[in-house]
């Protein structure tokens, strides 16, 4: 090797570092270029799972009127307590009978005067206390509804028809899967048909539509001749989703 070569070497380190010394540091150029992939490839599927509710909520209220506060509020009371009392003999348990409202009202007579003015008095007062009945299983839905009008419930409402948290998770999951599926075929269609080959899968996204409460009319009985025949019949849920990929 030739001895002239570490001189020389050592000589260009003292001569840069002069320099650097000298003139300041040797400027350097960078160039930086951030590219973000914007060709993509979507498709949409959606999937639907029907079933029957396996859950309902049935409103009913007593409403009463006397001459008092007091008579009004007996009247109510025991027919809400003996509703009660009755509905857990089927199965129901505390929680699942809530008080929605409970209200006194007084009742007026419009007496006309001579001078044609209107003047009101009491003649009396209502008293409405209103039930809110989460019934699971879904069979002894008609039971309620015996058992509240039976015992003086004269305010049935809407009866609705739902799917349980643990019913809800297992149609959506059905429900997705399906939907994906269907994405997954409908992509790889369009893709033949347009030319193009699918790299991998860059994002999913995923809606769930939850069905709407079915609902039930009013039931007003005045005898128990014949029993209640509500049924559910079924819902369905309904999911959507849009699969993003890369195209090679």
């Amino acid at each position: 090797m030739n001895q002239t070569w570490p001189a020389a070497i050592i000589l260009f380190f003292i001569v840069l570092f002069a320099y650097t010394k000298l003139a300041g540091p040797i400027p350097f150029s960078i160039n930086s270029v951030n590219t973000t992939k914007t060709d993509l490839f979507s498709a949409s599927g959606e999937g639907k799972a029907t079933a029957v509710p396996d859950q309902a909520t049935v409103n009913a209220g007593v409403t009463a009127q006397a001459a008092t506060v007091a008579q009004a509020q007996q009247k109510v009371n025991q027919a809400a307590s003996k509703i009660i009392t009755d509905i857990k003999k089927l199965g129901l348990s505390d929680k699942d009978i809530k008080t929605t409202n409970y209200s006194v009202t007084p009742n007026y007579s419009n007496e006309i005067m001579l001078m044609g003015r209107g003047d009101q008095s009491i003649i009396g007062y209502t008293v409405t206390q209103n039930l809110e009945i989460k019934v699971k299983p879904i069979e002894k839905v008609n039971q309620v509804v015996d058992t509240t009008t039976k015992n003086g419930a004269n305010l049935v409402g809407s009866i609705t028809f739902t799917f349980s948290d643990s019913l809800s998770k297992s149609l959506e999951q059905q429900a997705t899967k399906q939907a994906v599926d269907e994405a997954k075929e409908k992509a790889q269609t369009l893709a033949n048909a347009a030319g193009v080959r699918l790299g991998k899968i860059i994002n999913v996204v995923e809606s769930s539509n939850q069905p709407r409460p079915l609902m039930a009319a009013g039931v007003a009985k005045t005898d128990s001749s014949e029993p209640t025949n509500i049924t559910p019949g079924e819902n369905t849920l309904t999911a959507t989703v849009t699969i993003y990929y890369d195209i090679n």
